[in-house]
C-alpha cells in the first residue's frame, strides 16, 4: 500500500470511529424523543381527561340539584346532556388503560340515569320526601363513587406517570453515559491509529535521517532498517539510499586507490629531489653563492614539506585500505615518557614553554603497544601543542591508569578551537580556524593519522577545547594489544 493510500485509509477510519458516536447519541435522542411523545399522548391526555371527567361529575352534582329545584324540562334537558357527556368521559377512560375504572364509573353514571326520571317526575309532583330520597340515597351516592373512582384514577396515573418519567430519567442517562463512553472509546481508537499512522510514517523517516547522518559523517556501512522490498515510497528511498551507498562506497574506494597509488608514485621523484638537493648542499657540483644558498634552503625546505605529505598520504590510504598493520611489542612505559620529555625539552626551551611530563601512581611497568606508532600519536599531538602555544605559556603530558587501561592526556594553553569545530577536527585535510595561531602551516592529516592509529589500538581518542584557553587531547590505550590491522571501514554489501 502506498503512503498515500495508508493516509486515506487511515483518515477515513478515524472518521467512521468519531461518527460512530454521533450516531448514536442521534439514535439514543429519537428513542427519548419517541418515550416523550408517548408519554404526551398518553400520560398527559389522560390526566387531561380525568380533570374534565371530575369537572363533569361535578357539573351533573349542579345540573341535578338545578332539576330539583326548577322542575322545568330545560333543566331535565340539561342534565341528560351532562349524564352523557360525562359517560363520553368514563368510555374515553378505557382507551388509556383504565378499563376497570371506565367500567366503574359507566355504571355509577349508569345509576344516575335510571334514578333521573324518577327523581324529575317526584319534583313536579312537589312529592319531596321521593325526590331527596332519591337524591340522597341514589344520585348523590353514585356521583361520590364516580369522584372516588376518577381520583383513584388520578392516582394510579400519577404512579404511572412517576414510573414512565423515571424510566424516561434513567434511559436518558444511560443513552449520556453511554455516548461518553462511546466518545471516548472512539477517540482512544483514534488516537492509537493516528499514532500507528504517524509512527509508521515517522519510523522510517527517522530511520532515513540517521542514515543520511551517517553518510555525512562517513559511515558507508549504515543499514536501513526499512526493508528494500516495501511496495511504498519508502521502499523506493530504502532502494536508492542503498544505491546510493554502495556507489559511495565504489567512490570511496576508488578516491583511496587513487590516493595510495598517486602517493606512491610521487615518493620516486620527491626521492631523487631531495637526492639532488643534497648533493647540492654537500657541494658535489660545485660551491653555492649566497643567492644560490637561499635557493637551496627554500627548495629542501619545500621537498621535506612535500615527502612528509605523501608519506602521511601514504599513511592515510593504507589504514583506510586495511594495510596500516600494527607492530604491537613490549614497551617500557616509563623509558618511553622520558624519551618524549627528553626530545621535547630542547623545543620548550627555544619557545620559553613549561613543559612537564606528570607520571600518576599505578602505571604499568611495561606496555604492548606499536612504539614507532603510538610515538608518531604523541609527537602529532605534542608538535600541535607546541605549535599553538604561545611564549610564557604550558604544555603538559598527563599519565594515569585507568580501569585497565592508560590514560594520556596532552594539554596546553595555546588558542584553543571553536566547539563547532570540535566534531571534524579528526577528517582528512580539516583544519580548525585557528591556524593563525600556529608557527607554520599544517596539512591536515595528522590527527586523521592519530585517530586511525589509536582505533587500530582499540583505544579511543577525544579532544576538549576552549578558545582563549586550551585544548586537551585524551587518547585511552588498552595496556596490552595484540597484532591487528587498523580497522578498515567497510564497503556496503551490493544490492
Amino acid at each position: 500500500m502506498t503512503l498515500r493510500s495508508r493516509l486515506a485509509v487511515g483518515f477515513v477510519t478515524i472518521a467512521i470511529i468519531l461518527v460512530g458516536p454521533l450516531v448514536l447519541a442521534i439514535q439514543s435522542l429519537r428513542t427519548l424523543h419517541g418515550d416523550a411523545l408517548a408519554l404526551r399522548d398518553k400520560e398527559f391526555a389522560a390526566s387531561l381527561l380525568l380533570g374534565r371527567l371530575r369537572e363533569g361529575l361535578n357539573d351533573l352534582r349542579r345540573q341535578e340539584l338545578g332539576m330539583l329545584f326548577t322542575k322545568t324540562e330545560a333543566s331535565r334537558a340539561l342534565l341528560n346532556n351532562q349524564l352523557d357527556l360525562v359517560e363520553i368521559f368514563a368510555d374515553s377512560l378505557a382507551h388509556f388503560q383504565f378499563p376497570t375504572y371506565a367500567r366503574e364509573v359507566g355504571q355509577s353514571i349508569g345509576q344516575i340515569a335510571a334514578a333521573a326520571p324518577a327523581e324529575y317526575r317526584a319534583a313536579v309532583r312537589n312529592d319531596t320526601i321521593v325526590a331527596d330520597s332519591l337524591s340522597l340515597h341514589v344520585s348523590a351516592p353514585a356521583m361520590s363513587r364516580a369522584d372516588s373512582i376518577v381520583r383513584l384514577a388520578e392516582g394510579k396515573l400519577r404512579e404511572r406517570t412517576t414510573a414512565r418519567v423515571q424510566e424516561q430519567a434513567t434511559e436518558i442517562t444511560a443513552a449520556a453515559t453511554g455516548s461518553i463512553a462511546a466518545l471516548v472509546l472512539a477517540l482512544v481508537l483514534a488516537g492509537i491509529i493516528a499514532f500507528l499512522l504517524t509512527r509508521s510514517i515517522s519510523q522510517p523517516v527517522v530511520d532515513l535521517k540517521s542514515g543520511m547522518h551517517a553518510i555525512a559523517e562517513g559511515d558507508l556501512s549504515y543499514h536501513l532498517a526499512i526493508p528494500s522490498d516495501r511496495a511504498d515510497e519508502f521502499g523506493e528511498l530504502a532502494r536508492s539510499f542503498q544505491t546510493m551507498t554502495r556507489q559511495l562506497g565504489e567512490l570511496d574506494k576508488l578516491k583511496a586507490e587513487f590516493v595510495s597509488v598517486a602517493s606512491h608514485e610521487l615518493k620516486t621523484p620527491i626521492n631523487v629531489m631531495m637526492g639532488y638537493i643534497q648533493l647540492l648542499e654537500e657541494g658535489v657540483y660545485g660551491p653555492l653563492n649566497p643567492q644560490q644558498k637561499e635557493v637551496h634552503k627554500t627548495l629542501a625546505l619545500q621537498a621535506n614539506t612535500l615527502a612528509r605529505l605523501v608519506t602521511q598520504l601514504l599513511d592515510v590510504s593504507r589504514f583506510e585500505a586495511g594495510g596500516g598493520r600494527l607492530e604491537p611489542r613490549a614497551v617500557q612505559l616509563d623509558a618511553l615518557l622520558t624519551e618524549l620529555e627528553s626530545a621535547f625539552h630542547v623545543l620548550a626551551v627555544q619557545r620559553q614553554i613549561q613543559f612537564r611530563v606528570e607520571r600518576h601512581e599505578g602505571l604499568p611497568e611495561q606496555v604492548v603497544w606499536d612504539l614507532d606508532r603510538i610515538n608518531e600519536v604523541l609527537g602529532n599531538l605534542l608538535s600541535n601543542a607546541f605549535k599553538f602555544t604561545p611564549h610564557g605559556g604550558a604544555v603538559d603530558l598527563r599519565v594515569e591508569p585507568v580501569d585497565g587501561s592508560v590514560l594520556m592526556e596532552v594539554h596546553d594553553t595555546g588558542a584553543g578551537i571553536a566547539p563547532e569545530q570540535l566534531p571534524h577536527i579528526f577528517e582528512k585535510f580539516y583544519q580548525a580556524d585557528n591556524q593563525r595561531s600556529a608557527r607554520s602551516a599544517g596539512t591536515g592529516l595528522g590527527l586523521a593519522i592519530a585517530k586511525q592509529i589509536v582505533d587500530a589500538h582499540g583505544g579511543t581518542i577525544a579532544c576538549d577545547s576552549s578558545p582563549g584557553v586550551g585544548t586537551t587531547f585524551s587518547i585511552m590505550l588498552p595496556i596490552q594489544v595484540t597484532r591487528r590491522t587498523a580497522i578498515q571501514r567497510p564497503l556496503p554489501a551490493s544490492i
